[in-house]
């Protein structure tokens, strides 16, 4: 999985004025915790906090705090304002090398179904999967070959298997699959 580098400064526990104060300098107030250390209060710049929540991939967050030595972590939890979609708060989670780390991966869809060569229309339900595995297995992406999805047929999260990794999502969260048309059941029934 791909590391992203995040610069940050410590800060002390403050009230609601303090963290306005933060968030009008272009700041966003966050937190750290997790491999039973205590928490770290920080802030990082909302422009390049940017970056890591606006795109679509998982990373593994490199934090440096004070320019001091990187922390590995991940994005645990983020809350949005919600009129103007600013980052409000975000929560850091530990991780290290030793125990498996569950994150959202990005799923890729590849090939052409021979449903919709038929006739039928294709869709996707999920654009991610939560996975599970030691931080050197996560994959940046999970790609799905569409290829043999005929007519009336799905993909779901327990169709998928990765090597070194296991899938959390619900067994039964439909991915993608073919549905029939009109057109199709119109045809069939002329025949």
């Amino acid at each position: 999985m791909q590391h992203f580098e995040l610069k940050g400064q410590t800060r002390k526990v403050g009230n609601k004025a303090v963290l306005k104060a933060f968030r009008k300098e272009g700041l966003v107030p966050c937190n750290l915790y997790g491999l039973g250390m205590e928490n770290v209060l920080f802030t990082v710049s909302a422009k390049e906090l940017k970056t890591l929540t606006d795109t679509p991939k998982s990373y593994i967050v490199d934090l440096v705090l004070d320019g001091g030595k990187p922390q590995t972590a991940i994005l645990h939890e983020i809350q949005w304002h919600p009129v103007t979609d600013n980052c409000l708060h975000v929560d850091f989670l530990a991780v290290g090398t030793e125990k498996p780390i569950a994150i959202s991966v990005p799923l890729v869809i590849t090939g052409h179904a021979k449903g919709v060569q038929q006739g039928g229309k294709f869709y996707q339900n999920a654009r991610s999967l939560r996975v599970s595995a030691l931080m050197n297995d996560l994959p940046d992406e999970v790609t799905v070959d569409i290829t043999p999805l005929g007519l009336d047929k799905r993909i779901k999260a327990s169709d998928i298997q990765l090597k070194n990794v296991t899938v959390v999502s619900d067994k039964d969260t439909i991915i993608c699959g073919v549905k029939t048309t009109r057109n199709v059941t119109a045809a069939a029934a002329e025949e």
